[in-house]
């Protein structure tokens, strides 16, 4: 355990305590209030050298113990007696006991204390054998082991309150370094999207414009302007998605795309030779902002592997607002006659599309299919539990 130590000096109350202790119990044996042994100046400097080492005691409590052990040692050598009491026991011994209990764990406050009340009960025998006129008594050891007590419960109490903010600190730790792994997670999954989405229809418009581009020019440019204006859209997007993780805000700012934009997404994945039929059932409640980004975002992966890997003419995309649930669905008809050259077109994936979809739905606790349809092509249903605090958002 480290010990503990003042950087600082002396203050005030340090002072204060060395004065107290001195004008109380050896001022009044120089006045003659009460009786005492020795010289005015025997008592004068032996007093004082008594409480002046409590000055210091925090900074030094082990060695102000003994300091304070050692004066009284000596007097009793010398037959000096500088307070009211047989052996000169005053509260000098007691404090500098207890902050030696407050300042340094229990075995070395332990050792150091029985160390100290040792020497000074010796010292009151041999003063016994050199001042047989006097009397003595071995009182230091019940005014140091109650002050022992005292101390080491304050230090143990004040431990206690540390390891607690510790803990309390470490659980924040843990907390934000929480928040920021989901953070990460959920710019990673946008950024994923983002770039799945785009880089698809570049790859298929781009075909398409390779395939076309001597027969029919006019489509082959309107391929392009759609490669352009989707790449355009994209890197917006990208800024935005970058932009909070340098400027950290909440997840549902203003400008998340949600459930009401899916329509513009549907618009924007159209292309030659794939119709693609939205429907919405029922009418949308407050959803949480998060909540609409997530079933926007599924839709978008959803519809980016139709166009990637379905090769369908087909595809259909429903909403559904039901009291207890969002259901967002994307359904497509399977295999096409392919265009000519489609099987031109990479359509490789990473694998990471359904799987990310299937975590986004996983922290609404929602339910995720995913599949093929027994009469052809592929399916896509996720559903949103919709609970009391959640319409209220």
């Amino acid at each position: 355990m480290p010990h503990r130590a003042d950087s600082a000096g002396p203050d005030t109350r340090d002072i204060a305590i060395a004065a107290i202790c001195y004008a109380a119990f050896t001022l009044p044996v120089l006045v003659g209030v009460t009786g005492g042994i020795g010289s005015p100046a025997a008592i004068t400097m032996l007093g004082a050298a008594t409480v002046a080492p409590l000055i210091v005691r925090r900074r030094w409590p082990v060695a102000v113990l003994f300091a304070v052990s050692g004066v009284l040692c000596l007097s009793a050598v010398l037959g000096v007696r500088f307070t009211p009491w047989v052996s000169n026991a005053g509260p000098a011994i007691a404090i500098a006991a207890f902050t030696v209990a407050d300042r340094r764990s229990r075995r070395d406050s332990a050792l150091a204390i029985a160390a100290a009340v040792i020497a000074a009960c010796g010292a009151a025998r041999v003063g016994l054998d050199l001042h047989p006129d006097q009397d003595q008594d071995f009182v230091q050891l019940l005014i140091a082991a109650p002050a022992w007590l005292l101390g080491d419960m304050v230090r143990t109490r004040r431990e206690y309150r540390d390891s607690i903010a510790v803990q309390r600190r470490h659980r924040a730790e843990e907390e934000e370094r929480r928040i920021r792994a989901e953070e990460r997670l959920r710019v990673s999954r946008d950024v994923h999207d983002l770039l799945s989405h785009t880089l698809s229809m570049v790859a298929v418009r781009s075909g398409v414009a390779r395939l076309l581009l001597d027969e029919q020019p006019g489509e082959a440019r309107q391929a392009l302007s759609t490669i352009e204006t989707a790449s355009r859209s994209a890197l917006n997007e990208l800024r935005r998605v970058l932009a909070q993780i340098r400027e950290p805000g909440p997840s549902h700012e203003t400008g998340e795309p949600g459930v009401a934009e899916i329509a513009e997404l549907i618009d924007g994945m159209r292309h030659d030779g794939l119709v693609v039929e939205y429907r919405v059932v029922g009418e949308p409640v407050g959803y949480p902002a998060l909540l609409q980004t997530t079933a926007y975002r599924i839709a978008q992966e959803a519809l980016t592997n139709v166009v990637k890997h379905a090769h369908t003419a087909r595809a259909q995309v429903e909403v559904r607002h039901a009291p207890h649930e969002l259901t967002v669905s994307i359904v497509d008809d399977g295999p096409a006659a392919q265009h000519a050259g489609w099987s031109d077109i990479d359509d490789s994936g990473s694998g990471l599309g359904l799987v990310g979809m299937r975590e986004r739905v996983a922290l609404f606790g929602g339910r995720f299919e995913a599949g093929p349809r027994p009469e052809g092509g592929f399916a896509v249903v996720a559903g949103f539990p919709i609970g009391a605090d959640d319409d209220a958002c």
